[in-house]
């Protein structure tokens, strides 16, 4: 395949210059599809110029860095060490090496971008560390030896071709020409590092047209480097007593800082009336993996994949209109466990120094509750388990449960059935301790491969999202039915709340319909039905819960308790790493590096958004709420105040 032919109708200098263009070829290939897939409409007819343009660009300058070595090798080695037999084959080798690399990274994109709509970016950079959960994760969901069998018969179909269309100019480099591309090794990645910046991306108004104009390659170093933010470095901020103040009239309780002083103790509190006839003994709190609003009848669908949910949400008390986090697990837990709004960066699940913190599982056990926290999973990922220890709950993973009690398992989890029936042993065990518990309960049923037992629901395995749902939907049903029969149902409240949506693409970077979750209370024997019409965030969950058990603590949080007879400030946030969204009044006010704002109208009742001016009150709140729950953490700030005179024991 390497023989030279007699005639070359192309000659090259050296191996750089054709590992540049088909580097350039692939990436505008990769481009193309992207867009076609999103869809022209979409992405908007008059940003193609600007993606391809500015594609080029960012493409331009991965080919700095990623040429600058071979070009110094060009540059600085001996021209006899490029003119034998033995350094043509090695060059053809190499050639044929990138381009399988080129392949299949751009078949990684393309499968990153269907579950994400995204190039690659921090959750890409987080799957590197769990290399094995992803790798099989994809080898369950794709036929993975034919996708490389037929990306390697391509690299060598290609790179044939090639070799008889492309030979080398030998001629030794004369002291001028060695120059010139020892200054192009040095200047061009130069060039890139002192031009070009990933905050450059995101300027057309559309996020469709963004991503598809930035570069795979590129985003990942970025997201790299950019795992933790600092909040105050790269984002709009205000005098802290400022925002203090902005705080304490929107009725935010918690110290934001920790030289801030406590606030003195209260011999008798008056709890607020809330739709409980009395207050509940136990929580189980139910996290589901990847569980939009709009899987559910309860919030409109017309697929019946959630007979269950769709029960306790009629029998129970429905949330109308409630907004995750973020657009992870991680973020998700954040939020259910530590009531605060998403710090910029990487959640703090993720970080150091994130043991003993103010989380609804730490307060309650030092109130004399049980807490746990149930994972069907391994709980090293994610650093779950780490969190949640560091915060005194008891962890209970996959690596816990009896295998006689798995009839099911894929790379992700154990199957939901057999996370349910391992949690009912451990909420026995507290009850029979004398105990009051709380667990936080995590699925995983409901995501990529979407693979669950057979026989159980009408859809077949591997079923897609909606078999997952229906599956999750079966499993959550069967659970709550099995725990009917035990004594410490009547006293316990079940609360089933999503994660984070399957999806949170859009045309712009929040989208809000992307975040809208369900949350569901039931607990036949203690709450009255009904339906909280308001808008909540998922940090409100926290407190919520507490003033409910009637325990102390919902001054540690930035969120508040639904049920507070004051009129509390409806609002919520929501986020994706960089971007932190504050939205209020039909307005949602988003955040950005380098201390941007961006602006947006919210349809109420199609939650589209139009781009609008800035409102100052808003925009000062939400400043308010990121800069101090960023401070609040890196200060270590986000500990448990003092109680205020309640207790939970009873």
């Amino acid at each position: 395949m390497f023989a030279t032919p007699p005639r070359r109708r192309l000659r090259l200098p050296g191996v750089a210059w054709l590992l540049g263009a088909l580097a350039l070829a692939v990436w505008l290939l990769l481009r193309i599809g992207l867009w076609l897939w999103v869809g022209p409409a979409e992405a908007g007819w008059s940003h193609v110029p600007a993606i391809f343009l500015r594609g080029l660009w960012f493409d331009l300058a991965v080919l700095g860095y990623a040429l600058a070595p071979l070009l110094l090798l060009h540059a600085l080695l001996p021209a006899r060490w490029s003119r034998n037999h033995a350094a043509n084959v090695a060059r053809w080798v190499l050639v044929a090496g990138v381009l399988f690399g080129l392949l299949f990274v751009s078949l990684s994109e393309l499968v990153f971008w269907q579950e994400f709509t995204a190039r690659f970016d921090f959750i890409a950079v987080d799957y590197l560390v769990y290399t094995k959960e992803v790798i099989d994760n994809i080898r369950q969901s794709y036929p993975v030896g034919w996708l490389l069998a037929g990306l390697a018969v391509l690299t060598l179909a290609v790179t044939a071709v090639l070799a008889r269309v492309v030979g080398w100019n030998e001629r030794p480099l004369s002291g001028r020409r060695r120059s010139v591309v020892l200054a192009v090794a040095v200047l061009w990645p130069a060039a890139a590092a002192a031009f070009v910046s990933v905050d450059q991306i995101g300027r057309m108004g559309n996020a469709y047209a963004d991503e598809l104009a930035s570069n795979g390659w590129f985003t990942f170093v970025a997201a790299f480097r950019r795992n933790e933010l600092d909040y105050d470095r790269y984002y709009l901020t205000i005098p802290q007593d400022r925002a203090d103040k902005v705080l304490v009239n929107l009725g935010v309780e918690r110290i934001p800082l920790a030289q801030a002083q406590p606030q003195p103790p209260v011999e008798d509190e008056t709890l607020h009336p809330t739709p409980f006839k009395r207050p509940p003994r136990n929580v189980v709190l139910v996290s589901v993996e990847s569980l939009s609003a709009e899987f559910l009848g309860a919030y409109g669908s017309t697929a019946g994949l959630t007979p269950n949910l769709d029960r306790f949400a009629r029998e129970g008390f429905k949330f109308e209109r409630v907004l995750a986090s973020g657009t992870r697990t991680v973020r998700g837990l954040e939020a259910l466990s530590l009531g605060t709004p998403p710090v910029p960066g990487q959640a703090i699940v993720r970080r150091p120094n994130n043991e003993h913190l103010a989380t609804i599982g730490e307060l309650l056990q030092q109130q004399g509750f049980l807490t746990y926290f149930i994972y069907g999973g391994y709980g090293y990922f994610d650093n779950m388990n780490e969190y949640f220890r560091g915060n005194d709950y008891g962890i209970i993973d996959r690596t816990d449960f009896p295998k006689a009690s798995i009839p099911f398992e894929n790379v992700w989890g154990v199957a939901d059935e057999a996370l349910f029936d391992n949690t009912l042993t451990a909420l026995d065990g507290a009850h029979a301790k004398g105990k009051r518990f709380f667990a936080h309960v995590m699925t995983t049923s409901n995501h990529r491969p979407f693979t669950y037992p057979a026989g159980r629901i009408d859809i077949p395995s591997p079923g897609g999202r909606d078999g997952a749902v229906k599956y999750t939907d079966y499993a959550i049903g069967r659970f709550v039915e099995q725990a009917r029969a035990k004594p410490w149902f009547k006293d316990t409240l079940f609360v089933f709340v999503a994660d984070h949506c399957a999806s949170a693409a859009g045309k712009t970077r929040l989208p809000v319909a992307g975040y809208h979750i369900p949350l569901i209370f039931y607990a036949p024997a203690l709450l009255t039905p009904g339906v909280y019409p308001k808008l909540a965030s998922q940090i409100d969950v926290p407190p919520t819960l507490l003033h409910i058990l009637a325990a102390d603590g919902e001054d540690n949080f930035f969120g508040h308790s639904v049920f507070e007879p004051e009129a509390l400030t409806e609002r919520a946030f929501i986020s994706n790493y960089q971007a932190l969204g504050y939205y209020r009044q039909n307005v949602l006010t988003v955040l950005l590096p380098k201390r941007k704002v961006e602006t947006y109208w919210i349809d109420p009742r199609t939650l589209v958004a139009t781009p609008a001016p800035p409102d100052p009150a808003l925009l000062e709140e939400a400043v308010a709420f990121y800069q101090t729950a960023a401070s609040a953490f890196r200060s270590g700030a986000l500990t448990p105040q003092p109680y205020r005179g309640k207790t939970a024991e009873r």
